[in-house]
């Protein structure tokens, strides 16, 4: 994409790198032929091609915290390009770097990055600002601090691995980050964080990429005056579901990623022959159609998508070994790819194209009857808990999709199952995954037909 708009001195480029499977954004601060990169994701070469073509060397790699959604290539970088790592003290990095703190500053050309720990979303959070050659701040990069039309999420590092932080204490925490911090720098000053909509690290980010602090402060929601307390509940009300690979990507970042290319070379590839081991998990990333023509015992249908990865590790654990199948090479390496952007392609099993013949087929959904009689089926309804506040169906029993492996047992099986979620996308794995963990039952994925029932229920 084009240089983002910035009014910094003309020897000053930001250029932002967006990788919209997981609403993530990165950026290189480019002055002259220095440059800095802030929270690279987990493929290093957009940053050494956007540094090779403008004659320019990577100096400095910022870590805003140690990111829960994606595996950053910090680390990689810093060994490839002899650059030098800052973070917060706080992060307790087990990776060579440098402090990056409140009154820290580096130097880039004629401009300095400017350190401002900004906790909430993480106890080590930092915002980094854009000084030009006059003293005055030009850009401010927020990490998952502030966010377009949102502040990033505090209820993450709750778990005794990732630090034990209660997500009342980090709200008021960002509470104080944005009031004292953030809200106070000049209005004209550009925002550009590292997520945008979609993002699991917030719950309202707007569909814009990036901002000013005026615009935030008019139309941000979390900026609005209030007290603390009340800052706290609006925030906490509505969070999404916390995918189950989050704890391990804050954990892989504090202690540096391996190289990237050199990880999907190791992922083992077998022949569409080969004899799979029983009881590892299988994830099947065809088209549901061809799935439900034919898969193997037990696999789970996960097809690839805008939201691969994401629910790729809602639905496999972080040490769960699995088998991924593909129909062509390249979708076969594109989901590989994909894998290790959020650290899952070490538990790859084996990579395999899917053979022609597969011994279980899945039964078709006669939507004519569940139109008719909706009562003849036990209903699972797997959106989110906020998605499902309006109900398609009556009497639906609500479980998540990350929730049901766990909670399987619960459906009953005196009647067929039909699953059904927004769209049609998470309805073929979690129809999938019923399959597997009830056998005997009919278990039919609705898919995108639920439209249908939803356009019934607006009317």
């Amino acid at each position: 994409m084009p240089p983002l708009p910035s009014s910094t001195a003309s020897a000053v480029q930001i250029q932002q790198f967006y990788d919209k499977g997981l609403a993530h954004a990165s950026y290189a601060v480019r002055c002259g032929r220095q440059v800095a990169i802030i929270d690279p994701g987990r493929d290093p070469q957009p940053y050494y091609d956007f540094a090779d073509e403008h004659e320019a060397d990577i100096i400095a790699v910022i870590e805003t915290h140690p990111h829960a959604d994606f595996v950053s290539s910090h680390l990689e970088i810093a060994e490839e390009t002899e650059a030098t790592i800052y973070c917060s003290k706080l992060v307790g990095a087990k990776y060579p770097h440098k402090a990056f703190d409140d009154g820290d500053r580096i130097s880039l050309g004629n401009v300095e990055l400017h350190a401002i720990n900004t906790p909430g979303h993480s106890p080590d959070s930092i915002s980094i600002l854009l000084m030009d050659d006059m003293a005055q701040s030009r850009a401010v990069f927020t990490g998952d601090t502030l966010f377009v039309g949102d502040v990033g999420r505090p209820d993450l590092r709750e778990d005794e691995a990732v630090g034990g932080h209660k997500r009342q204490e980090l709200a008021a925490q960002l509470y104080r980050s944005t009031r004292n911090k953030l809200m106070t720098l000049p209005g004209s000053t550009r925002v550009y964080p590292a997520h945008g909509p979609g993002s699991l690290c917030g719950k309202t980010t707007s569909t814009d990429l990036d901002s000013t602090i005026a615009k935030e402060l008019k139309t941000n929601y979390a900026l609005q005056p209030m007290s603390q307390d009340e800052f706290i509940r609006v925030l906490l009300e509505d969070q999404p579901f916390v995918p189950k690979y989050f704890g391990h990507d804050v954990k892989l970042n504090k202690q540096g990623a391996p190289s990237f290319e050199d990880s999907i070379r190791a992922v083992p590839n077998l022949s569409s022959t080969a004899t799979l081991e029983p009881g590892v998990l299988i994830i099947d990333t065809r088209p549901a159609a061809r799935f439900r023509a034919g898969h193997f015992p037990g696999a789970i249908n996960l097809q690839d998508g805008g939201k691969f990865e994401t629910w790729l590790g809602s639905v496999v654990g972080p040490t769960e070994p699995y088998y991924l199948l593909a129909d062509t090479q390249i979708a076969l390496d594109t989901v590989v790819r994909k894998t290790a952007k959020i650290g899952y392609e070490g538990n790859i099993k084996g990579a395999m194209l899917a053979p022609l013949a597969l011994p279980v087929t899945s039964p078709a959904v006669d939507v004519a009857q569940v139109r008719e009689h909706p009562e003849r089926f036990t209903i699972v309804d797997i959106r989110n808990h906020a998605e499902a506040k309006v109900p398609v169906f009556e009497n639906a029993l609500l479980i998540p999709l990350p929730e049901l492996r766990e909670r399987a047992h619960e459906v009953p099986t005196d009647k067929p199952v039909l699953v059904h979620c927004a769209g049609g996308y998470r309805s073929a794995a979690g129809a999938s995954i019923l399959q597997q963990a009830l056998p005997g039952v009919e278990v039919l994925d609705l898919g995108d037909a639920i439209t249908e029932f939803q356009k019934q229920e607006v009317h």
